[in-house]
């Protein structure tokens, strides 16, 4: 049997959504952007098989033992889960680790802090095992969703473990698999935003999501040549009628989002993408998700006017909505749209596109 490391430094970034917002789960395409906060674990091997955390940014200690079954004694017991996915896929486990885990991820915020820490740490175990794998990104993706969301029976889609395993500008595609394609572009600087307004990631979820499964299956039923993919407005209007106002929005809403991500995906397979026009297109995404999709907030708002207002191109609520954080493009003017934002009530944060997870690269220190 392998001997594990007796060392191991990783990290893994959060990300912003820039066009498919509440898509992934749909098996509709999105485009993400790995962003420069991340939370990283650093982790010193033991003789036993125990594991120890520590978690000083949220004041927390967590510890268990790797002997026998791991029941989860908490909602969203990620770090038990982690191993319990792991071993299932055959991975074993002689020793266990004292780890410390530091995030610049703001949390609950709509920027994937949970998904980065779940990747983060289903990396390190696989290179902790006794197998000492460093897994391929997607695999690292598909078993920190399983890990996170399946485990759970939460209602998320992967985009957000996959933007963290792979890194950079994505066009994701889930449909008849997940496949991410790296967008080859140098989109510059974001203003990321956090309106410090909690958010409801699971009820919003659910509300987006089963109105939007709901409809689609009506659409359906009427038309069984229908498909969430490849509809029109204008053929959802004449074969859902009878559809409920409140769905019928949802399903106009979900075409849209789809259309405005295929145009930016062309937009940025350009050598040198219009910039403005990637910032208009991002506004006009918002005003989806403001207006049929009622994911953004006033204050939400109100900081990305504020944003526009002092020279950002565009932007959008990110992650699934109702508070959270924001984010303005702004590759010009950056300092003064950072400080826009900070003036509307947010706290800002410069970031731009990052890779994705890290090994040893001492981002503790």
């Amino acid at each position: 049997m392998k001997r594990a490391p007796d060392t191991v430094e990783v990290s893994a970034p959060g990300r912003v959504c820039l066009f498919g917002e509440h898509q992934d789960y749909l098996g509709l395409p999105v485009l993400s952007c790995a962003i420069s906060l991340r939370v990283a674990i650093a982790a010193a091997a033991r003789e036993d098989p125990e594991i120890r955390l520590e978690l000083p940014d949220v004041g927390s200690r967590e510890a268990f033992s790797l002997e026998g079954p791991l029941p989860y004694t908490k909602e969203r017991d990620y770090f038990r889960s982690g191993v319990n996915v792991l071993r299932r896929s055959g991975f074993t486990f002689a020793r266990g680790c004292d780890a410390l885990v530091r995030g610049r991820i703001p949390i609950n915020t709509g920027t994937a802090s949970s998904s980065a820490l779940v990747v983060a740490w289903i990396a390190l175990l696989a290179r902790m095992s006794d197998q000492q794998i460093t897994l391929p990104p997607y695999e690292c993706a598909r078993h920190a969703h399983a890990a996170e969301v399946l485990e759970f029976g939460e209602p998320g889609g992967m985009m957000d473990h996959i933007a963290a395993s792979f890194g950079g500008v994505l066009a994701i595609d889930f449909t008849p698999v997940p496949v991410a394609s790296r967008q080859r572009t140098h989109l510059g600087s974001f203003v990321l935003g956090n309106s410090g307004e909690p958010k409801d990631t699971t009820g919003i979820l659910a509300r987006v999501k089963r109105g939007v499964l709901d409809a689609a299956a009506r659409l359906a039923r009427e038309d069984r040549r229908f498909s969430l993919a490849s509809a029109t407005e204008v053929e959802c209007r004449k074969i859902g009628k009878g559809l409920p106002p409140s769905e019928a929005t949802l399903i106009e809403g979900t075409i849209r989002n789809r259309e405005l991500t295929a145009e930016a995906r062309t937009l940025l397979a350009a050598s040198a993408p219009d910039r403005r026009r990637f910032g208009a297109l991002l506004n006009e995404h918002q005003a989806v998700l403001r207006d049929l999709l009622r994911i953004s907030t006033p204050k939400i708002d109100r900081m990305l006017d504020a944003a526009m207002a002092a020279g950002a191109y565009g932007g959008k609520i990110n992650g699934s909505g109702g508070g959270g954080c924001m984010f303005a493009y702004a590759p010009e003017r950056t300092e003064f749209v950072a400080e826009a934002v900070a003036r509307a009530g947010g706290e800002p944060f410069i970031v731009s596109a990052d890779e994705g997870v890290r090994f040893n690269n001492r981002i503790l220190d």
